[in-house]
Formats: structure tokens, sequence, C-alpha cells
């Protein structure tokens, strides 16, 4: 019998890092939790289960930071949050979110009366990184509702919680490969797609993604990749080779100052830039082969 947590641990985390640096951070705290990141006054504050062994716990949360920034500078403080504080802090001020004209993003809490075109998506914030919460999200959404055709079968790389692909099979995917190695976003991504009523569409799949897996998925009409600028420079010759000869590619996650760089490797790989969204610091980009 799986029991409900009592309570949950806090972590907040300020270091003086660069921007890039502050990326490489938050995705390194994501892939310990599986859960979101929120920013308050330059501290970042995620929320992990309650750990057997807690002073152990942090000397090994300690050494994954300063192998992920390279910098011992680290102010590290800890509370314990209860199950339902925890809970309520997600669902203060959040509400329906308008992407695009038709896509709208709420968490389940919410109601909302849609326009007859609307295509609603359910999700709820804090389980696994993608919600309408974060420009990257945002950005991928608009793009894929720019790009994307009746009947493409397509790859969500990094899947998270799933809202890029259940947005695939809303606006008429015949099939969305969800790809996510980490087991507490894959879970919230099986979850996110049963409440949404697109299981038939999309088949969620519990790997982290490498060149070869990739290559035996394709081809496909499409691949969304919402993961960290690094990521994306080392899969470029994988999403190459996994799309059909006129295929499309969205990716995000990318800092704007990144951006003129991460250009120009895409370019180097055979992409031409089609289509530009800014949101905030990240830019996202749709691309197709030259």
């Amino acid at each position: 019998m799986k029991y409900p947590k009592l309570r949950w641990l806090e972590v907040g985390i300020r270091a003086p890092v660069t921007d890039n640096e502050a990326s490489v951070l938050v995705d390194t705290l994501v892939q310990m939790c599986g859960r979101g990141v929120l920013e308050r006054e330059g501290w970042l504050y995620t929320y992990f289960e309650e750990p057997d062994d807690l002073s152990g716990f942090i000397e090994i949360l300690r050494s994954r930071i300063n192998s992920a920034i390279g910098n011992e500078e680290i102010h590290l403080v800890t509370r314990w949050q209860a199950n339902e504080d925890w809970s309520e802090k997600w669902k203060r001020g959040l509400g329906p979110k308008r992407i695009t004209d038709s896509i709208v993003v709420r968490p389940s809490w919410v109601q909302f009366h849609p326009e007859p075109d609307d295509i609603v998506i359910v999700i709820d914030p804090g389980m696994a990184f993608g919600t309408a919460e974060h420009g990257t999200t945002r950005g991928s959404l608009r793009l894929l509702a720019s790009v994307l055709q009746v009947d493409d079968r397509i790859l969500d790389v990094g899947s998270g919680s799933g809202i890029l692909a259940i947005a695939a099979a809303a606006l008429g995917a015949s099939e969305a490969i969800a790809i996510e190695g980490d087991s507490p976003s894959f879970e919230a991504l099986q979850k996110n797609v049963e409440e949404n009523a697109v299981s038939s569409r999309i088949n969620c799949v519990e790997e982290w993604a490498d060149a070869q897996s990739l290559q035996v998925m394709g081809p496909v009409d499409g691949i969304v990749a919402n993961i960290e600028t690094g990521v994306l420079c080392s899969f470029l010759p994988a999403f190459r080779n996994a799309l059909i000869e006129d295929g499309w590619l969205v990716m995000s996650g990318i800092l704007s100052m990144e951006w003129p760089r991460f250009l120009e490797n895409t370019r180097a790989e055979g992409f031409r830039c089609a289509e530009v969204d800014r949101d905030g610091e990240w830019t996202s980009g749709l691309f197709k082969n030259v």
C-alpha cells in the first residue's frame, strides 16, 4: 500500500551564477526532484520527498550542484513543508492561460468556459516540468500550433508533464511519442495524458532519449524538444536522422543570450530557422531541413 506523504523537504538555494549557470542549476534540480522550481528574490526553491537520511541527502545535493555549476559558494537552506501547505502554495494565483487564439491551459481545480474552437489542456503545475507558467513552454506551444498538420506523427523529446504531446494530439496529430526518462515526471506524464483523454494518440515511453532510440522511433513528421541548450545541440544530428525529408523541428529551452551561438550550431547541422518566438529571457525556434 502506498501511503500519502505527510510532509515535503523544501530546499532553498542561492549561488552567484551567470544566466547560463542558472539554467543549468534549474535543470539539475528538476532532474533530481522531478518537480518544478520556484524563483523568489534571488533564491531558487524546490521540494523533495522526505529522505531517509537528511544529512546524507543534503551532502549529495550540494555535491551535485557543485558539479553542475562548478561553484562551491552555495547558500542552502531547508525546512519541512506540510503536504497540504505545499499543494496550496502551487495553487495560489494560478488560473487559465490563453497561449494562442485557440489553446488554453488550465489547472484541474479551475473552472473555465471555453469558446467553441478552444483547445483546453488540463495541467497541474509542480509535478513535472512543462506548464504554461514557463516561457519555454508557451513558446513551444505557439510554434507547435503554427506548424503541426493533421495526421502528423511526432516525437516529444524530454516530455516532462506531456503538455506538448497533449497539445499535438489535440491539434490533430495521428501519434505523439512522448519520451521521458525521469520516473516521477513519467508518472505525471501518464496521469496528464489520461486526464486530457488523448491516450489513444499518445505513446508514452519511459527512457532517456539517445541517437539510436530516436532513429528507431522515426521517421516522423515533426519533433518538439524543450530541454537544455547543450542537450539540444548534442541531439541535432539525431533529430535530423529521425525526421522525414521535409520535416519540422521545434526547439526551446534556449536563453536569449545563447541564441546566436545556438543558431550557428543548427546551421552547421543542416537546419534553417523558419520562425522565432521570444518570451522574456527565453527564445524558441521552428526549424526545417535546408
